[in-house]
């Protein structure tokens, strides 16, 4: 059985490495002093501070084998030498929305770096697929939920 890698960026790899080392070294160390806390109270069957520390403790270690399973399955790409000619995975690229004449910036990344809020869309999304290998000038058309979106690249460049 072939693992299937996930693209991502140096900065999101080191970015889940920090969001698991909070999880590890803090959260965990919390809940399970909020554990201790509520043990010491006493009676645990009718212990609500035991039950939302135990259900806390579940929710952080679902999210650590979360991110473990994704950092396992994450192939780091290098954007420092990537052709700046044509939107790839790791670079910005500035549209012009042509319906609206509206401008926005993204940068491709892997799906699990992707914020549309901080500007960051996954090369497997409907407008990231669309977007790989354009130029410079050229018109992308894609699908989403409110219909069909029409842009033009304005600009390619390397994130800052």
């Amino acid at each position: 059985m072939t693992i299937k890698r996930v693209p991502i960026t140096r900065q999101g790899y080191r970015d889940l490495m920090s969001e698991l080392t909070r999880l590890k070294r803090v959260d965990r160390v919390q809940v399970i002093k909020a554990i201790e806390e509520a043990r010491s109270h006493g009676d645990l069957t009718e212990n609500a501070e035991y039950d939302a520390a135990k259900e806390k403790q579940a929710l952080v270690e679902g999210k650590i084998r979360d991110i473990e399973s994704r950092l396992t399955h994450s192939e780091i790409i290098d954007t420092k030498n990537l052709p700046s000619d044509r939107v790839v995975f790791g670079l910005m690229v500035l549209l012009e929305n042509l319906d609206t004449g509206k401008q926005v910036q993204y940068e491709i990344v892997g799906p699990d770096e992707s914020d549309v809020k901080q500007g960051k869309i996954s090369s497997s999304s409907p407008v990231g697929r669309a977007l790989i290998g354009k130029k410079v000038d050229d018109e992308v058309s894609v699908r989403a939920p409110g219909g069909i979106r029409n842009f033009q690249v304005i600009r390619i460049s390397l994130p800052q």
